[in-house]
């Protein structure tokens, strides 16, 4: 695992130990940034179900002012916290250990709203229909704001929902997806 572009590039990044977690391939990771960016002029972005943090610290890398982590798997914090270290980007970042929709209430509470959303759940564990319910009534994201989802191919994601219009779509191998939301 490394950091694919920008500041960072070719720095390793510490995956999270085991096997509870799938961190993104260089592959997909390119093919989400060449959709969304592929660089950046600021912003706020959100890495949801982080792992290692890899999507979260290529979004830096690529010029992202700051991003929030969030993962309830102590062992992903702290591959998270390594990164972090190991680039210096503490004052960029976030680190929550906690449940995906406790996060969502409490950026909300805080008045967050991010250019971007990685959502990338244990496969078909985690309802994305509930995921996007939550991100758009507590006011996450705004006009032109996007959410990348990494998912099973089992997963069905839907082509639109309410403000979150379906940018793209693409199959990686048997297993994994990809689909991109844009906030309309």
């Amino acid at each position: 695992m490394r950091v694919v572009s920008g500041k960072y590039k070719g720095h390793p990044l510490k995956p999270m130990p085991g096997k509870q977690t799938r961190p993104t391939t260089d592959k997909v990771k390119e093919a989400i940034f060449q959709v969304i960016g592929p660089y950046f002029d600021g912003g706020l972005g959100l890495d949801l179900f982080a792992g290692s943090g890899g999507l979260g610290i290529e979004a830096i890398s690529r010029g992202a002012d700051k991003v929030l982590f969030v993962d309830k798997h102590p062992r992903a914090i702290q591959a998270i916290n390594q990164n972090i270290q190991t680039l210096n980007i503490k004052d960029q970042t976030e680190v929550y250990k906690t449940d995906a929709f406790r996060a969502l209430k409490a950026a909300a509470k805080r008045g967050f709203v991010f250019d971007w959303i990685f959502l990338d759940p244990p496969y078909e564990r985690v309802s994305f229909q509930s995921l996007f319910e939550s991100i758009v009534n507590l006011n996450l994201v705004q006009e032109g704001s996007i959410l990348v989802c990494e998912h099973s191919t089992n997963d069905s994601l839907p082509q639109d929902f309410e403000q979150l219009e379906q940018m793209k779509k693409v199959e990686y191998g048997s297993t994994i997806a990809l689909s991109l939301y844009r906030v309309i």
